[in-house]
């Protein structure tokens, strides 16, 4: 007869331990490492994952599992290795961070069974396979030869693809891959949008088959889903592509992740495990031996310090493939516009004077603005009052199609005033422009054209995004507006002209980051023009042209920006010379929250008193009420990111706080709002 064995388990709860339970004889033969079991945690019933077995236990009363979830584990020996890196990392438990690599359909316990045969999620996809010979520029040659390489020794290696735009990144990622199926391995492909899956799955479906490809992403049913991820599962598919989860995808022998767009804001999880994709994915490159392609025409800072420090080899692709140049890119400056206007102008005469000469030559258009709603702000110029969230303090959009203001923050809306609820002695007025008033405006100057929007609020029906793209593809959409999802690697040969509404939306955000995210959407923004035989003209409206972000978006060169962004960096320590932990306290009585930041920053410090560690705060957040709560902050930055956590873990461990306090530790954010 066999010994008592025992089982660490790991529970989706904020607790840093794992706990032991002893396994009754009925279930001994059942236990393996990554099923999932309910087990009783104080006066309750709760799921979570078996991470080790022992037939000891260094706990003197243990209780029993009542249940083992899983006929077979649900994660393998790998995803466990890389959920337990990540809770180290991010500083969060094991639980949570397995909670965030546990497919949708098997969350909170559930299990999931459907067998029938479907293929929904890639239903608008037609396939045709490629029939052309796709050969190499020398540039593309030189690249795949250092990938090469690595994928054919099976060793682990990161390679930053600096590529410009429409200079044949994804045909090096192609090459790539069928590199890994000759060793028999799977690749995932990372984009940053929903939006862009559906040119990305055509591309991949044309090139490979549908029947190799699978796709991962938050839009898909719970049925779609799962029918996926069994197709991974089992080993069906080669291929697949899919938004930061699909890191958590079950392939057995993963050789290769491409990232694309790897600069992108989108691959940081806002909630618990808050956790970068990019870090991630190379953290389970490194785990299954793996090689990993970041590709971007704008790299973020933090990659290409990396590359220039040999931490990861760095490629370059200089020229565009078709051998067409680079669009000419022309600013407008928006306060001589202001000046010779009677009224405050969305599109300059020169932008609509391009508009409509594209029109009449049957091109296409694509325009920009980072910020969505018809005005951003409604205020009475009596009294000045501003319409504000009373949950987040922050001003409401008006959106012209439900006639209401909402909050972009937390959803709260209500229904547009005429006078001013403050005085009421003035009608109410609408500033500011979003993504619905240009495309009022474009109506309104151009009734025959065909236009579309591309933004959030125009994505909430399911496969709006996939609609959209046909039209466009199709030539039914002769003006598309969107806001940045649109500047990320769309390829619409037919597009010869892009204009960005207002460059300095994301610069005057109260950001660190601001210039490299202006930078690095105006860059974007202008390769999308161009990509065909017809030349590209971009057109900039901005009110701060000489701003180097700016400048430098105009010649297309990327390492003039990154030397005088990287000045600003070193004499601020802030990323990619430190990394940064930003700790949110928050409560819906404001003196509880600061009393609560005062208590921690105090006892960090004692905490770290041993330690040169550079600490900010507490002070009120920047967005000091976001959601009913009150926000106090505190930044640490250090270049070991193990030795602040450490620090905290102790800190937390001796610190009382109210439980009215609720407490959020960002590792690495990438923005301070």
């Amino acid at each position: 007869m066999s010994g008592k064995k025992y089982v660490q388990v790991a529970v989706n709860l904020p607790l840093s331990d794992v706990f032991d339970y002893s396994v009754p004889d009925a279930l001994q033969d059942s236990i393996e490492i990554g099923k999932r079991v309910r087990v009783p945690f104080r006066n309750r019933t709760i799921v979570g994952f078996i991470v080790k077995i022992s037939e000891h236990t260094a706990i003197p009363r243990t209780r029993d599992i009542k249940e083992i979830i899983d006929q077979e584990p649900l994660l393998s020996q790998d995803l466990l290795t890389l959920t337990r890196w990540m809770a180290d990392y991010y500083f969060c438990s094991w639980g949570e961070a397995i909670e965030a690599a546990v497919a949708g359909p098997f969350k909170g316990g559930k299990t999931f069974v459907r067998l029938r045969k479907s293929t929904e999620p890639l239903r608008q996809i037609k396939e045709s396979p490629e029939a052309i010979e796709h050969v190499l520029n020398a540039h593309q040659d030189r690249a795949l030869t250092q990938i090469s390489k690595c994928l054919h020794d099976e060793l682990f290696g990161v390679f930053l693809l600096h590529g410009i735009t429409a200079s044949g990144k994804t045909e090096v990622y192609f090459v790539a891959i069928e590199q890994a199926f000759k060793k028999n391995k799977e690749t995932i492909v990372f984009v940053p949008e929903i939006a862009l899956t559906p040119q990305t799955l055509e591309r991949f479906i044309n090139r490979f088959g549908k029947e190799k490809v699978a796709v991962i992403h938050s839009r898909l049913s719970k049925g779609e889903k799962f029918l996926e991820w069994q197709r991974i599962k089992q080993g069906d598919v080669k291929i697949v592509i899919g938004a930061r989860s699909a890191i958590f995808s079950p392939l057995k022998n993963l050789g290769l992740i491409i990232v694309d767009e790897e600069h992108e804001n989108t691959y940081k999880q806002e909630d618990v495990p808050r956790y970068h994709l990019v870090n991630t994915a190379i953290k389970r490159a490194q785990i299954s031996n793996a090689a990993v392609i970041l590709g971007s025409a704008t790299p973020s800072l933090e990659s290409t310090y990396a590359a220039r420090r040999n931490e990861f080899k760095f490629i370059e692709l200089p020229q565009r493939i078709k051998g067409s140049d680079l669009p000419a890119v022309q600013i407008i400056d928006m306060r001589q516009q202001r000046q010779r206007a009677k009224h405050l102008q969305v599109l300059s005469k020169l932008l609509e004077d391009h508009i409509a000469k594209c029109l009449k030559n049957k091109e296409q258009v694509i325009l920009f603005l980072n910020r969505r709603g018809f005005s951003t702000y409604v205020h009475c110029s009596k009294c000045g009052h501003i319409m504000q969230c009373p949950r987040c303090n922050i001003a409401l959009v008006y959106h012209f199609d439900l006639k209401k203001l909402v909050c972009h923050h937390c959803g709260y809306h209500v229904k547009t005033q005429e006078l001013c609820p403050q005085c009421s002695g003035n009608y109410m007025r609408y500033s500011g422009t979003g993504t619905q008033k240009v495309e009022s405006e474009l109506h309104r100057l151009f009734p025959n054209a065909k236009i579309g929007r591309m933004d959030s609020d125009a994505l909430k029906k399911k496969n709006s995004h996939f609609e959209i793209f046909d039209d466009f593809k199709e030539r039914k959409i002769d003006i598309l507006i969107g806001t940045q999802m649109l500047a990320k690697g769309l390829d619409f040969p037919n597009v010869t002209l892009v204009g960005v509404i207002s460059a300095d939306v994301t610069l005057n955000l109260p950001d660190f980051r601001a210039s490299e995210r202006t930078f690095s959407l105006l860059t974007q923004a202008a390769g999308r023009a161009g990509r065909g035989k017809t030349a590209g003209k971009v057109i900039i409206q901005t009110y701060t042209p000489g701003h180097y972000a700016i400048q430098c978006a105009i010649k297309h060169d990327y390492n003039d920006f990154y030397e005088q962004e990287m000045i600003f960096r070193k004499q601020l320590e802030l990323p990619p010379y430190a990394h940064m932990i930003n700790i949110v306290l928050r409560s819906k009585e404001e003196e509880k929250a600061a009393a609560a930041a005062q208590a921690l920053a105090r006892i960090l410090k004692q905490k770290s008193n041993a330690f040169k560690i550079n600490m900010l705060g507490p002070s009120v957040m920047p967005a000091a009420k976001l959601r009913g709560y009150f926000r106090y902050g505190i930044i640490i930055k250090d270049k070991d990111v193990l030795k602040i956590n450490a620090i905290l873990k102790e800190a937390f461990k001796s610190w009382k706080v109210s439980s009215k306090v609720k407490v959020a530790v960002d590792v690495d954010p990438l923005r301070v709002i």
